[in-house]
């Protein structure tokens, strides 16, 4: 039967409490922001709106970097940005992998025309620089790429001596802070990052729709060098710049709502203070840890670096992955995220970023799982997770 216009009903999206791996809960604040009226992306109050998300964006990242700002599109976009700026075609290219995403950025500079190579370690563990140093003799790379914060597994990847053994070799240091950014430091000038690229859905409590990013001035310099155009018009930053710069000479039209949006989550931010949020994702963290490991989960990652926002934890033998996952969502509007790539059907991710980094969604969450797990028949003693994490809370107990 064909609908006609008349049968298609009007949206509304149910009630959710997002713990999987992005997106994160959206506070009303942010809502309301993007349902502010639009306006033109060279009205004067838009432009304003842009110098303050540019300011915002350069504290959070920690950094005077003049190319700072917010490209259009998600998380995946700024990956592209990063990479198509910094790579022309027969460049050598190093990239860290150690899951889905250090992948991910593998295969787009290899659509970039780059020689790719990479420096592998199994999923949940981190690069030493050792083996850097080890991989860059070997390739002598003009750029290298890792992962700060890898969402597939949970391992969190330390950056400033990494930074250091790349620009010691003469090498420009692209760095995902997808998950981490707005939820642990992140230090873009201190560390000596050359470009670095999130999102907005994560820890920052926005919708998807943006990917911040910066860059620093040695890469700019790379690109203003290079011999061959960017391979991408859309995402060419030497355009970008001419925008989002005291020109204001048009590129594209830009998402107005979303950079309302984000302006707003970013103001939120640093409202609560930076010290402030990243304490709070590593408490609801420790509670979770501990609620998780009295029910017999294990982290996937090294348990020196773990990421406080991103959750990856093996299943115990009696969990069915897909059906309890399911039953989270129909009973308890609960989402979690399934393991990706080699750890699919092993793990779940559970996300506690941003607005959703809070006690009662991690002992709701514990709470749920406890009362499945005595529906299952799943070894259980009611409250003891719940109690765990609720002493966390207390003062009680620390990771």
């Amino acid at each position: 039967m064909t609908n006609t216009i008349d049968s298609y009903a009007q949206l509304h999206s149910p009630p959710r409490i997002l713990m999987g791996p992005g997106p994160s809960d959206v506070t009303q604040n942010v809502l309301n922001a993007l349902s502010q009226p639009t306006v033109g992306h060279l009205d004067p109050f838009y432009l304003e709106a842009m110098d303050g998300l540019q300011s915002m964006l350069r504290s959070v990242f920690k950094t005077e970097n003049e190319l700072t700002f917010a490209v259009s599109g998600t998380g995946s976009a700024g990956m592209e940005t990063a990479v198509v700026n910094l790579v022309e075609p027969g460049d050598s290219v190093l990239v860290c992998v150690n899951g889905v995403f250090g992948s991910r950025m593998a295969d787009v500079a290899t659509r970039a025309g780059a020689v790719v190579n990479t420096i592998t370690k199994p999923w949940g563990q981190v690069f030493t620089t050792t083996e850097l140093k080890d991989a860059i003799a070997k390739h002598t790379p003009k750029v290298v790429g890792i992962v700060m914060a890898e969402t597939s597994t949970g391992a969190s990847q330390p950056i400033s001596e990494i930074a250091e053994v790349v620009h010691n070799a003469g090498g420009l240091l692209i760095v995902d802070a997808v998950t981490s950014l707005g939820g642990m430091n992140v230090a873009v000038d201190q560390w000596g990052i050359d470009v670095i690229y999130s999102g907005t859905q994560k820890c920052l409590s926005c919708p998807p729709g943006l990917a911040p990013i910066s860059f620093s001035p040695a890469a700019v310099v790379s690109v203003e060098q290079r011999a061959t155009k960017v391979s991408s018009w859309y995402l060419d930053i030497s355009m970008i710049a001419n925008y989002w710069g005291a020109n204001r000479a048009y590129h594209h039209t830009a998402p107005i709502n979303m950079t309302y949006a984000l302006y707003e989550a970013l103001r939120l931010l640093h409202e609560e203070g930076l010290d402030a949020c990243f304490a709070r994702h590593a408490l609801n963290h420790q509670a979770l840890k501990i609620g998780l490991e009295t029910l017999g989960f294990t982290y996937a990652a090294d348990p020196d670096h773990q990421l406080p926002m991103l959750n990856a934890v093996n299943l115990p033998d009696a969990v069915d992955d897909a059906q309890m996952r399911s039953a989270l969502l129909e009973q308890y509007n609960i989402e979690i995220g399934g393991g990706l790539g080699e750890l699919k059907g092993k793990v779940w991710r559970i996300g506690i970023m941003g607005h959703s980094a809070k006690p009662e969604n991690v002992l709701g969450l514990l709470d749920a799982l406890e009362k499945l797990f005595m529906e299952n028949r799943i070894n259980c003693e009611s409250g003891t997770a719940y109690n765990a994490a609720k002493a966390v809370y207390l003062g009680g107990c620390s990771d």
